[in-house]
């Protein structure tokens, strides 16, 4: 089957969920159905020219070929159309040539174009990350240079952080950069994991490169960053001579295999300082917070496209009789009940993601305009998004292999592949528990659990909401407030024992992870039971609105119910974690 964009999910999501009404257009004046068949045109361009490649992709993957990446031959030609009809440019400034779209649009896009095909998603999604990072800490000289011919999706971008000696630990970037009299710098060093780091898709690719200038203090605050492009630039703005940057070599990966992962070697290759020296890891962070929170959006998206195969072939395949009676001859699985729970508990999972994705970019919205409260909370929900959008993503995409049984872990039926590509998701751009870690270090503990208590407050506000509804709405406010006071009771304790016994509670950071980002899905599913409810007062589309409140109660009694036993690994869990690590 081939994927097809929800549209109709995506925009009631838009509409709604944003933090404030102003969020949905973030200031630039950009009606709604204009958002609307902008996604409408990227769904289909997916649909028609993206998604065949994912299958295709997933059997030739990338090969190295001398010092050249090699993707399979149909890339080339689809890239070049993706770029030709502006895709690249949705959600950037409409100063360097972009289309100037909100970020809950911009996620939306993210989401069509990943569920499409994982392995082309990603060169755009790195671009993105890297024409953020240049927007906000770049010259104003090197945004004229750069940023028209990426946005325009020329040239492409990429992330270079890790070493092989480093992993997650960037103070142990060796990278040198020696200041030449021109002003620029040599950067030489090894980089590893390199998405997109060779490739012939664009006409340049623009490296963002962490390393060390010669009296840079040790560790992290001894980063800079640079700009080193494959090619030179040279004053006409076209690519020149080009670097001494190699690809030596690509990895064999479990999945999205027509990726190019590269392995960078700079040879004294030309880079040009972003910002000030010693400052990198802080500009950095600006595209690892895009890359997050876009790679938490991968999750949503790998999971509709498993959605999607597992719900067709569940309809078709005929298999056992139904154990109610209702037919003496084997009917479609989508009949017997498991087979039910299981679809259901995978489309709960993605719509709930999806929901809580484009809320979260409602909030970076907000930020972008200099609210500070606003900024607070989209740093808090940021790893929420990245880390249980793609854990879940595992087990929506086993779940799709469950649905077709034995089929399902056949290569030909495409669903193995989904899990395979999905199995990346909660490992780069940071894992889950540096996820945890931060959420845990840099957003509870940091301001004494403030922002964690306004997060608590406004689902509470949701919660008294829905207490005002139909009996769908009270039956998620129950669930919700459960959860809720599971969140508020580990967060307590983790406030209580974090300074005394640090290993406790960061033993229980994934699991205060996974219930927070649970209880902030189950938040926006609530918000939308209450759209819902006042738009079937209105007999507007009332098969669809039925759907998301149904979706949205069994969300609350299957999968928000799992709150209390995260407080339980959290508050009592410490004990047995610490006596059993004694004895490894």
């Amino acid at each position: 089957m081939t994927y097809q964009a929800p549209i109709r999910d995506i925009m009631f999501n838009i509409e709604h969920l944003p933090a404030a009404p102003e969020a949905a257009s973030a200031g630039s004046g950009i009606e709604l159905a204009d958002i609307e068949a902008a996604l409408e045109g990227l769904g289909r361009f997916c649909s028609d020219v993206i998604a065949p490649l994912s299958r295709t992709g997933d059997e030739a993957g990338a090969r190295l070929d001398g010092a050249e990446a090699v993707l399979p031959d149909p890339y080339a030609q689809a890239y070049a159309q993706f770029a030709e009809m502006g895709w690249q440019s949705l959600p950037h400034p409409e100063e360097f040539g972009g289309m100037g779209l909100p970020r809950a649009a911009a996620a939306a896009a993210t989401e069509i174009l990943n569920a499409s095909d994982l392995s082309f998603g990603l060169c755009p999604l790195l671009t993105d990350g890297a024409v953020e990072a240049l927007l906000l800490t770049g010259s104003d000289a090197q945004k004229q240079k750069y940023l028209e011919p990426m946005i325009s999706g020329r040239w492409s971008g990429t992330m270079n952080l890790t070493e092989p000696q480093a992993g997650s630990d960037l103070g142990r970037v060796r990278c040198k950069a020696e200041p030449a009299a021109d002003g620029t710098y040599a950067v030489s060093g090894t980089k590893i994991f390199i998405t997109y780091g060779e490739h012939g898709l664009t006409e340049n690719i623009i490296h963002l490169v962490l390393a060390r200038t010669p009296d840079a203090p040790a560790g992290p605050k001894g980063l800079s960053l640079f700009i080193v492009p494959k090619f030179l630039v040279g004053e006409d703005g076209t690519p020149g001579r080009r670097n001494a940057v190699t690809c030596v070599s690509l990895e064999h990966k479990l999945g999205v295999r027509a990726s190019p992962t590269a392995v960078l070697e700079y040879d004294g290759a030309t880079g040009f300082l972003v910002g000030e020296e010693n400052r990198g890891l802080e500009y950095m962070f600006v595209m690892m917070r895009a890359a997050r929170f876009a790679v938490g959006v991968q999750g949503v998206a790998v999971s509709e496209r498993a959605c999607q195969h597992a719900l067709e072939y569940a309809q078709e395949r005929v298999q056992s009789r139904p154990v109610d009676g209702s037919s003496k001859d084997a009917a479609p699985i989508i009949r017997h009940p498991d087979v039910q729970r299981m679809l259901l508990r995978m489309r709960a999972l993605t719509e709930g993601g999806r929901a809580l994705a484009i809320a979260t970019a409602g909030w970076l919205d907000l930020a972008k305009q200099g609210g500070i409260d606003a900024l607070d909370m989209a740093e808090f929900l940021v790893p929420l998004v990245k880390a249980f959008c793609t854990e879940r993503s595992l087990e929506v995409t086993s779940l799709g292999v469950q649905v077709h049984g034995g089929m399902g872990f056949i290569e030909e039926t495409g669903v193995a592949q989904f899990y395979r590509d999905a199995r990346i998701l909660p490992i780069y751009e940071g894992t889950t528990a540096i996820q945890a870690n931060d959420l845990l270090g840099r957003k509870v503990l940091r301001d004494g659990g403030a922002t964690a208590r306004r997060f608590a407050g406004l689902v509470q506000e949701t919660e008294q909401a829905l207490l005002q509804g139909s009996e769908p709405a009270q039956a998620v406010a129950k669930r919700l407030g459960d959860a809720r006071q599971a969140f508020e009771d580990s967060l307590a304790w983790l406030l209580d024992n974090a300074a005394a016994d640090p290993n406790a509670a960061y033993g229980g950071s994934v699991p205060f992870l996974m219930l927070t980002g649970n209880l902030a899905v189950a938040w926006q599913l609530g918000r939308s039971v209450l759209a819902a409810s006042a738009r079937l007062e209105q007999g507007e589309d009332t098969a669809f609105m039925t759907q998301k409140i149904a979706t949205a109660v069994f969300y609350a009694q299957h999968i928000l119910v799992e709150c209390g036993a995260e407080r339980l690994r959290i508050t009592e869990g410490s004990a047995s974690l610490s006596d059993a690590a004694l004895h490894l």
